[in-house]
């Protein structure tokens, strides 16, 4: 199984996703990011399911419509690691940084 770090940066992203979630009342926040999780988690054992993205980065798809969100992540097979760089809403136009 791969390894999985996630960015320091990826709590900033959750805080956005959380605030805009609190404050347009959606159901089930608690549940959106336990699925966020969890989709995160499959990369432990398919690290190249995402799509590719350029640059050697790629982008798992979670979800789909308003519970859609996509993490950016970088696979680096030397040292069988996932980095999980950026997480956003699919609706969002793109990455914060």
């Amino acid at each position: 199984m791969s390894a999985i770090e996630l960015a320091p940066e990826l709590a900033e992203d959750f805080e956005r996703i959380l605030e805009h979630l609190v404050s347009n009342a959606a159901d089930d926040v608690s549940s959106r990011v336990v699925d966020i999780i969890r989709a995160i988690d499959v990369l432990e054992r398919n690290p190249l399911i995402g799509r590719p993205a350029g640059s050697d980065l790629r982008e798992l798809v979670i979800g789909r419509g308003s519970r859609g969100y996509v993490a950016l992540y970088r696979y680096v097979d030397e040292i069988d690691t996932v980095f999980v760089l950026a997480l956003r809403s699919q609706r969002e136009a793109g990455y914060a940084r």
